[in-house]
């Protein structure tokens, strides 16, 4: 197993290792393409290797189409089966953050919860890929209150690292009507993701939830204000045919992106694709997301 592993990360490595060369020459195609479709003349620069380029075209046509990259090798399965959860927390939670951690399994439909005790991250990874576990989820706390959570997908990775901030529980938010919660499939709302990191960030989030019903009563809402997401989680009746009654089941929480790598947890040397640099905050019309 640990030898498979090594093999499909290397050769995952070697397709993202040609993506800049891939990139390249899918542009030329495209420039070539269309030049000839609108009639100009061709590009200078690309005079040299024109032919060589054309004849490529006439073999293979649907390269100029779309590009892939390794954005698609890491969530090719995605949407063909359920994902599968891990959740677990750092070492030797506090009571609140134990409560916290139990909330979100059931935030989160078909995840399983395990103690962290002694375990090293390596250890859990492993572990996760031997149980066909799709993503790991990781929250942290200090001093008591939950401040980090971390979203790595297996088995290749993106890892997305959070800060939290604003936790409040279920049994804190006060409503009378809060009961049990539904583990039904939920709708997704993703409000003002409209960047290329919102996307990317909406992915990650999206593929950790299985595809509901349509008569699915219950809605999770990540909502993005100035790079801050809000997480808030609700269920819905219909009081007529124009009127809808939400309650708040919870828990509700802001999170915070500061990095996106391009690996999984256990990776040390995986590479950056995003992080929050300092002064990023001060540009008051330049947002991330």
């Amino acid at each position: 197993m640990i030898r498979r592993n090594a093999r499909l990360r290397r050769e995952y490595l070697y397709r993202k290792g040609l993506e800049g060369k891939e990139k390249a020459i899918y542009e030329k195609k495209r420039k070539i393409k269309n030049a000839l479709a609108e009639g100009k003349t061709l590009p200078t620069e690309l005079r040299g290797e024109a032919a060589e380029l054309r004849h490529e075209l006439e073999l293979d046509d649907t390269k100029t189409s779309e590009l892939k990259t390794h954005i698609d090798d890491e969530y090719a399965n995605a949407g063909v089966r359920d994902p599968k959860i891990l959740l677990t927390s750092s070492r030797d939670p506090s009571s609140r953050l134990t409560q916290f951690v139990k909330e979100l399994r059931l935030v989160f439909p078909n995840s399983q919860r395990i103690n962290r005790g002694n375990a090293v991250v390596k250890d859990i990874v492993e572990a996760a890929r031997a149980n066909d576990i799709t993503d790991i989820v990781v929250v942290h706390e200090h001093r008591g209150e939950p401040d980090g959570l971390i979203v790595s997908h297996l088995p290749y990775g993106p890892t997305a690292y959070f800060g939290l901030s604003n936790c409040v529980l279920r049994h804190d938010i006060g409503s009378d009507k809060i009961g049990t919660m539904s583990e039904a499939y939920p709708h997704l709302i993703f409000d003002n993701f409209q960047s290329t990191l919102g996307n990317r960030l909406r992915n990650i989030l999206k593929y950790l939830f299985p595809v509901p019903k349509d008569d699915s009563r219950r809605v999770m809402t990540f909502a993005n204000r100035s790079d801050v997401i809000s997480f808030r989680h609700h269920v819905y009746k219909k009081q007529g045919h124009k009127q809808v009654e939400l309650t708040e089941v919870g828990p509700r929480f802001e999170m915070k992106l500061y990095q996106i790598r391009l690996g999984t947890l256990d990776m040390t040397e995986a590479d950056n694709e995003w992080v929050l640099r300092p002064f990023m905050n001060t540009a008051k019309k330049r947002k991330a997301l």
